[in-house]
């Protein structure tokens, strides 16, 4: 879609800023003159462009020309440009600079992050720039300071960088949130919103304008596709395990790779692994690249350093997580390599992105799995994006915690009117469907905590006055609040300071780690950070002292982020592949035998059916289902078949799972009893079990205080931070834990656990891919009685007793316990 008048770039262009084009042999594209005629129009809009195809000059060019001419504009904030990632924001204003000073522009851009001085940020409250390029976490701040109607009063336009990145989310919620309260404060804004990877193009467009229950929708523009990317798999020489996500059968390739690539990013799906991969790549780094490291626990210097170095073309490699996913403009990057399966392809569409950078040439990136499963998940990735298919998105409400934490910022501002709140809070896109009953809830939370708390003094944050109005309830609780913002609950971190042997106590910081990690080590036990294998000497009040060591194998830190479920679309296309041997032969030729020895041991899964298995081993019973609906779904299966096959008397010891299958082991031989009709599996596999089932075990579960526990951060019910202090994560949990089981006593339906609730059956249950995958299999499940382990039933079965350890003693011992059980598993073979 597009504009109806088609205008030429001499009528909406400056004289100026066609000179600058003309300078460099561009010619603005039509989608960037399509922005500028919306933007005249007033139109609020949605770019769909491809990476390379000047999306960001195209979301600012409006605001450079009307800023070119400055006699025509008051002084102020003009333009606020939001981006999900800090290095995104400060990569954007170093490359709008640029054009600015070249065409003479006299427009003051400056970022504001987490990382900005607070003098500068002080600064910026009193004179703003022109363009101010930011986060939503210091939109919020912003907001809830008494001078925010001064601040934007003046604003003209607001750019949303990668926007699909930030929708569905509870940073997302956050930020929808903070639009809603920007439109109130400059009513005539404009929004735009960049993106090049879109599922669902309709809902993004309502983000942009205020939902008043009319289905208001932004302007679309749609830029055309840019070269089709050059994506393969890589087909190793090496023997390709059955499982293990370390991919180090593959490191010789990966180094190659780089060798004959001027830059490569290479993407992998955590931190740990992130860790491993670079200390790898150095070990058998002969040819002493210059490698670094990046991801978002490492000390913001060190990830500024890295960025400006891949900026300015002194880096050959770049080992990243999704610290690196989005946007950043490297032109220099001529190969992405994707280490481990994408879980997503519109998430690998926007990591090959990140190669070239250019229209009218392909990007080139090449997918290495680690184990033969990803094989199947990568070769239906490449197909996606081939396709051009992508991940739908997953239609949620907006969270009530977040919501709890927007009205006591809004209290922070000024005293605010429930009913003028309310209108503004239902026009942002996620809580357009929001109850006024559910939106007093919240209110009344914030002031007196919930019905059960109202005892306690520290719990009311919000008082009414006696003109109806509410506001904050001291100047402590605004202190608290801003110590607080912000949706992103991670583990308690701990500084590591890399020590020298002559004195414990100096040295630089490298970064962070999760305290429960550290709390695991003794002094002398030694772990890779920073891309340096360090050993552990003491924790000293929030530091973790370490100095470098030469160990060969160290332990290496797990964080709780980084983790990707497994996307609807790419189990459906790895179930339709399996289904269908004729799309074998672009498999490499050890996983089509694997394949093949599975189809003669036993059968394959179905495309709309569930294959179970059921074998012997070692004195115990197994029963092995190949789901393909992803860890967290699964491992929401696996609780609840064990509580079944307790009520039953089959005597089940536990369950283990990953993104593919699913194993419930224990000491009654299952196959008998399905033999016998003492064990249905469509009674087994019935999706009542997502109601009373469900319910018992959520309110016994540790899970579900877990989930309170990071509501209750968000809510500000409990601070991790205030004034003087701050709270370990044990305290945290003790505080909130304790508050948990008081509410679930006297008030069940307290807004916290309503929003604790939500969250589990969106996140970290799956509940609606869990019910649609046991209503498509209703009647369809395949069930063989085998005698011993089949080869599809191997890597989850590896699974079992693992121990959180890594390196190459895990490697070692993987691959022992996998030798054995694929000699048990081909055995019959011969």
């Amino acid at each position: 879609m597009s504009t109806d008048a088609v205008l030429s770039p001499d009528d909406l262009l400056p004289e100026t800023f066609l000179r600058w084009f003309a300078a460099r042999g561009w010619a603005p594209r039509a989608h960037q003159l399509d922005l500028l005629a919306k933007a005249r129009a007033g139109r609020s809009t949605l770019l769909i462009a491809p990476t390379g195809a000047g999306k960001t000059l195209a979301g600012f060019l409006p605001t450079l020309v009307e800023l070119a001419r400055p006699a025509n504009r008051p002084r102020g904030l003009h333009t606020l440009y939001i981006s999900p990632l800090k290095a995104l924001a400060v990569d954007v204003a170093r490359n709008l600079e640029r054009p600015a000073a070249e065409m003479g522009l006299p427009v003051r851009i400056e970022t504001r992050t987490g990382d900005t001085p607070a003098s500068r940020r002080q600064r910026q409250r009193r004179d703003p720039p022109d363009i101010l390029l930011t986060t939503p976490e210091q939109i919020a701040l912003l907001l809830a300071s008494a001078d925010a109607p001064f601040l934007f009063g003046t604003l003209q336009r607001i750019v949303l960088d990668e926007l699909h990145a930030l929708s569905g989310s509870k940073r997302g919620d956050l930020l929808s949130l903070g639009l809603a309260r920007l439109r109130t404060l400059a009513p005539e804004v404009q929004t735009v919103g960049l993106s090049a990877t879109v599922a669902d193009p309709e809902r993004l467009r309502r983000w942009l304008v205020p939902q008043t229950g009319a289905g208001e929708m932004g302007d679309v523009v749609i830029a055309p596709p840019g070269a089709a990317p050059d994506l393969s798999m890589l087909d190793s020489a090496a023997y390709v395990p059955w499982a293990g996500h370390t991919a180090r059968h593959s490191l010789a390739e990966i180094y190659a790779l780089i060798g004959r690539h001027r830059t490569t990013l290479v993407f992998v799906n955590t931190r740990m692994q992130a860790e491993l991969l670079f200390q790898e790549l150095w070990r058998i780094n002969e040819e002493t690249y210059p490698i670094a490291l990046h991801h978002g626990s490492l000390d913001v210097s060190q990830r500024r350093r890295v960025e400006a170095a891949m900026s300015e073309g002194r880096l050959k490699a770049v080992v990243c997580t999704s610290s690196l996913d989005l946007g950043i403009d490297w032109g220099d990057v001529d190969l992405v390599v994707n280490v481990g399966a994408p879980k997503g392809s519109s998430r690998l569409m926007q990591r090959i992105g990140r190669a070239n950078h250019r229209l009218d040439e392909p990007s080139r990136a090449v997918l290495v799995p680690a184990n033969r499963f990803e094989v199947l998940e990568c070769r239906a990735a490449l197909e996606a994006v081939r396709a051009s298919a992508q991940d739908g998105a997953i239609e949620r409400a907006g969270a009530l915690d977040v919501l709890a934490q927007h009205v006591l910022g809004m209290a922070c501002a000024a005293p605010f009117d429930a009913d003028n709140l309310y209108r503004e809070v239902v026009s942002a896109e996620p809580y357009a469907g929001l109850s006024r009953a559910d939106f007093d809830d919240v209110v009344a939370f914030n002031a007196t905590g919930g019905y059960a708390l109202r005892a306690y003094e520290r719990f009311a944050r919000i008082r009414q006055r006696k003109d109806g109005l509410w506001r904050v309830a001291s100047p402590q609780v605004a202190q608290q609040y801003r110590m607080n913002v912000g949706t992103i609950v991670e583990a308690t971190m701990l500084k590591v300071r890399l020590a020298s042997e002559k004195s414990r106590y100096g040295g630089r910081i490298l970064g962070e780690v999760e305290e429960y990690f550290v709390e695991t080590m003794s002094p002398g036990d030694t772990f890779v950070f920073a891309g340096e294998v360090l050993e552990y000497r003491a924790i000293v009040e929030d530091e973790v002292r370490v100095v470098r060591t030469a160990a060969k194998d160290p332990k290496v830190p797990s964080y709780d982020g980084g983790k990707f479920p497994l996307s609807t679309f790419l189990a459906a296309g790895v179930r339709a592949m399996l289904a269908d041997p004729t799309r074998w032969k672009a498999l490499p030729a050890q996983v089509r035998e694997w394949l093949d020895i599975q189809r003669l041991r036993s059968r394959l899964p179905g495309r709309e059916d569930l294959l179970v298995e059921s074998f012997p081993r070692a004195g115990r019973h197994y029963l092995v289902a190949y789901p393909f609906e992803g860890r967290l779904a699964h491992q929401t299966l696996g609780m609840l078949l064990t509580r079944r096959l307790e009520r039953a008397r089959l005597r089940p010891l536990g369950f283990v799972a990953n993104d593919y299958a699913i194993a419930v082991y224990g000491l009654s031989d299952l196959s008998l009893a399905i033999a016998q009709d003492r064990l249905s599996l469509d009674d087994l596999f019935d999706a009542d079990m997502l109601g009373d089932d469900l319910e018992d075990w959520l309110a016994e579960a540790a899970l579900m205080k877990r989930t309170f526990r990071q509501c209750a951060v968000i809510a500000g019910l409990i601070e991790r931070r205030f004034p003087g202090k701050e709270k370990s994560g044990r305290q945290v949990t003790m505080s909130t834990d304790l508050i948990y089981d008081v509410l679930r006593q006297h008030e069940p339906g307290h807004v916290l656990l309503r929003a604790a609730r939500a969250d589990a059956a969106t996140g970290l249950l799956d509940i609606r891919r869990l019910s649609d995958m046991l209503t498509r299999i209703r009647g369809r499940i395949d069930h063989i009685a085998l005698g011993r382990v089949s080869p599809l039933a191997v890597p989850v079965m590896l699974e079992i007793g693992r121990e959180m350890v890594a390196g190459e003693a895990a490697d070692a011992l993987l691959a022992e316990a996998e030798d054995d059980l694929v000699r048990e598993a081909m055995g019959e073979l011969g």
